[in-house]
């Protein structure tokens, strides 16, 4: 059954990006993520997080190829700013996460949330299978709205 379900994956890999250099984003006039500030809230910095030098290193890396397509940018005098959380990952690969903390605090709650787990798992209960599929960092294709992206600083020293 697992070869049945790998084939059409393997005939139409040719659509999934498998880097990041294959995902350009959607067209922003299309879709853009606006990050609402509760009125009274001021902007937060959260103290900086240290790593060891290997986990650094690895960071480094993550780094670079994020800035090489474009994903982040550098920036200087910030009013936000969230520590990262390196993630490993099953392939050994780190993966960066951020830790918008502060900013979920910041932000009014969505009047439309998803759906309770225990009804996603009741849905699925009477099926033969379940299957999850990887996003692959899907967030980067979604670009924040120009005027809040000084919201979403992060830094990694």
């Amino acid at each position: 059954m697992k070869a049945e379900l790998y084939k059409p994956l393997e005939e139409f890999k040719d659509c999934f990006a498998w880097s990041y250099h294959e995902m350009p984003g959607l067209d922003q006039t299309l879709v853009e993520h606006e990050l609402y500030i509760k009125v009274g809230c001021k902007p937060f910095r959260q103290p900086l997080r240290g790593f060891s030098t290997e986990v650094q290193l690895d960071i480094k890396d993550e780094l670079v190829r994020l800035l090489k397509v474009g994903f982040i940018r550098t920036t200087r005098y910030v009013k936000w700013l969230e520590n990262i959380v390196p993630v490993l990952k099953n392939s050994g690969a780190v993966h960066i996460c951020i830790y918008f903390h502060n900013l979920n605090l910041a932000t009014p709650k969505d009047e439309y949330t998803m759906q309770s787990s225990y009804l996603l798992i009741d849905a699925a209960a009477k099926h033969e299978m379940l299957s999850f599929m990887d996003g692959h960092v899907g967030y980067n294709q979604i670009f924040i709205a120009k005027a809040d992206v000084h919201k979403t600083t992060f830094c990694c020293l």
